[in-house]
C-alpha cells in the first residue's frame, strides 16, 4: 500500500525485480521530493521492504526495511538520508522492544559503502565495512530487539564531516519509532552502538542528542575506538600502511568544505589517486593507497596544508567532545590500536568526563583495531541489555585490561555469536533467543508522518 504524495512530491515507486540492487545515485528511491523543506526532521518520505543478505551472497531470513526520511547537513540545510530498519524473523510487531540505532563504520566515500546498498541481497560491495558488521547487526536482533542502521555519511559521502553523523542518526531514529511495521511508539527506549568510523557517529549523535533530539528516550550510548581526534589521524595515517583512510578524509571533506580548496593543494597524480575514492571500497582504497604521503603530492608540503586557517577552522569543528552527552556511556579501545591512537581516545573521555559525562571507559592491551569490536561483542551488547533493563551503570572509571575476551560471561557471549554466525551462513532465520527486555507499553504510536510511503517489492 502507498499513500497519495503530496503536491510537488515524487509518486509511488514501484522498483524493478533484480538481484543486483542499484548504486543510490541510479535508484529512485533515494530521490528528494520537492516539498522537501515542508517535513519536520525524522519525517519519513518512502519506505520499502527489502532482503539483506551476508556479504551480498547470502540471503538472510531477517525481517527489513529502507526508510527515506527528511534530516539535514552541517549548514542545518534540508536533505534525505535512508536507514535500514530491522526485526527479528517472525517478530511480533505488537510485543514491546527497544530500538538500537547502530552506527556502521562506513569509512568511504563511494556508495557502494552506504549500509542501505551494502547490506542488500545482490550488492557488489566487496571491501565494504558494512557487511563485515552485519553478524553484530544480527546479535543484536537475536536479543529480540529492533535495529536502525542510517546511512550517517549521507548520499553524498561526506566522510569525517562535524555534527552530520548524529543529525541522520538521530532522524533515522524518529523515522524508526514513526514507522508503524516496527510496532514502536514515541516511548520506546533507544540506544546508540557503532565501532571505529561508527563509534565517532555514535559520539556524535550522543552529543547532539539533548540538544536536537530531546523527546527521544535513550538510554545509553556504546561509542568503541570512536577516533578521539580526527584531524591527529589525519596526520598519523597519511603515509601509513593505513594512509587510504588519510584518502577517505580528505576526499570527504572536499565534499562538504568547499571553501577549502583542497584539489588548488594536490597535484595532478595525488587528485588522480584521490578520484578512486569515488567507486572504491574501502579495503581495496587502504590497499591502493597503502604508504601514499601526502606530503609528496601537496604544494608546500603537508605543513603548510594544515598551517591554511581555513583548514585550521575545519579541523578544530570536526573534533568530539564539545558537547556533553546526556545518556550513559561505554567507550572502548584498544591500548596498542595500530589505526585509532589510544592517546586521542583518553583525550576525548577526559573531555566528556570534565563537562560531566558519565562515562564507562575499557581500554585492552591485546585487541587489534578489527577484532576488538567481535573480542569486546559481549561487552557492548550486555551493557546494552542493562541500560534497557533500567539497571544502572557502574560508576564511572577508567580500567585497563589485557582481554575482554576472557571472562566468563565473555566466553558465553561469544558462544551466541557463534550461533548467530552459523545461522547466517545457513540463511537459517535470525530469531529472538528470548524475549526483549521488559518494556511498558505505551498506548500511543508517534504519528505516522510521511508524504509517500511506498511499499516497493523485495528483490
Amino acid at each position: 500500500m502507498s499513500a497519495d504524495p503530496a503536491p510537488g512530491v515524487a509518486g509511488p515507486l514501484v522498483e524493478p525485480r533484480s538481484t543486483d540492487p542499484m548504486l543510490p545515485e541510479a535508484d529512485p528511491f533515494y530521490a528528494p521530493p520537492q516539498a522537501l523543506g515542508q517535513l519536520p526532521p525524522g519525517s519519513i518520505v518512502r519506505t520499502r521492504e527489502v532482503e539483506i543478505a551476508l556479504f551480498g551472497l547470502v540471503p538472510q531470513r531477517i525481517s527489513a526495511w529502507q526508510l527515506l526520511y527528511r534530516t539535514c547537513d552541517l549548514d542545518n540545510v534540508p536533505e534525505v538520508a535512508v536507514t535500514t530498519v530491522l526485526l527479528p524473523w517472525g517478530a511480533d510487531p505488537a510485543a514491546p522492544r527497544p530500538l538500537v540505532s547502530f552506527q556502521c563504520a562506513i569509512d568511504a566515500v563511494a556508495s557502494k559503502c552506504l549500509p542501505s546498498y551494502a547490506l542488500r541481497r545482490g550488492a557488489r560491495a566487496a571491501g565494504s565495512i558494512p557487511q563485515l558488521e552485519l553478524p553484530l547487526v544480527a546479535s543484536a536482533l537475536a536479543r529480540g530487539w529492533a535495529v536502525s542502521v542510517p546511512d550517517h555519511g549521507g548520499t553524498g559521502g561526506r566522510f569525517g564531516v562535524a555534527r552530520e553523523p548524529g543529525y541522520r542518526a538521530l532522524d533515522a531514529i524518529r523515522a524508526g519509532l514513526a514507522f508503524v511495521p516496527l510496532g514502536l511508539a514515541a516511548t520506546t527506549p533507544v540506544a546508540l552502538w557503532g565501532y571505529s568510523g561508527g563509534g565517532l557517529a555514535t559520539a556524535w549523535a550522543a552529543e547532539l542528542a539533548a540538544e536536537y533530539a530531546p523527546e527521544l528516550d535513550i538510554v545509553g550510548a556504546v561509542a568503541a575506538s570512536p577516533v578521539g581526534d580526527p584531524a591527529a589521524a589525519f596526520v598519523r595515517l597519511n603515509g601509513s600502511l593505513f594512509a587510504g583512510f588519510a584518502a577517505v578524509f580528505t576526499a570527504g571533506l572536499a565534499r562538504a568544505y568547499p571553501d577549502l580548496l583542497l584539489r588548488t593543494h594536490l597535484d595532478a597524480r595525488y587528485l588522480g589517486w584521490l578520484a578512486q575514492t569515488e567507486t572504491t571500497a574501502t579495503f581495496p582504497l587502504l590497499y591502493r593507497f597503502a604508504r601514499r604521503d601526502l606530503d609528496k603530492h601537496c604544494r608546500g608540503g603537508l605543513s603548510a596544508l594544515l598551517a591554511a586557517p581555513e583548514l585550521q577552522r575545519v579541523l578544530g569543528d570536526i573534533q568530539p567532545g564539545r558537547r556533553t552527552p546526556t545518556m550513559p556511556m561505554l567507550i572502548l579501545q584498544g591500548v596498542y590500536d595500530e589505526v585509532v591512537a589510544v592517546a586521542d581516545v583518553d583525550a576525548h573521555v577526559d573531555r566528556y568526563r570534565a563537562a560531566g559525562a558519565d562515562v564507562c571507559y575499557l581500554r585492552d592491551r591485546l585487541s587489534t583495531h578489527l577484532l576488538l569490536q567481535y573480542i569486546a561483542l559481549p561487552v557492548m551488547i550486555d551493557w546494552l541489555a542493562d541500560r534497557f533493563a533500567g539497571r544502572a551503570p557502574a560508576p564511572p572509571a577508567t580500567e585497563t585490561v589485557w582481554s575482554l575476551a576472557f571472562s566468563r560471561s565473555a566466553i558465553a557471549g561469544h558462544l551466541d555469536f557463534a550461533r548467530v554466525v552459523a545461522r547466517m551462513l545457513f540463511a537459517r532465520p535470525i530469531r529472538a533467543k528470548q524475549q526483549p527486555d521488559s518494556i511498558p507499553r505505551p498506548t500511543v504510536h508517534l504519528v505516522h508522518n510521511s508524504l509517500d510511503v511506498t511499499a516497493a517489492p523485495s528483490v
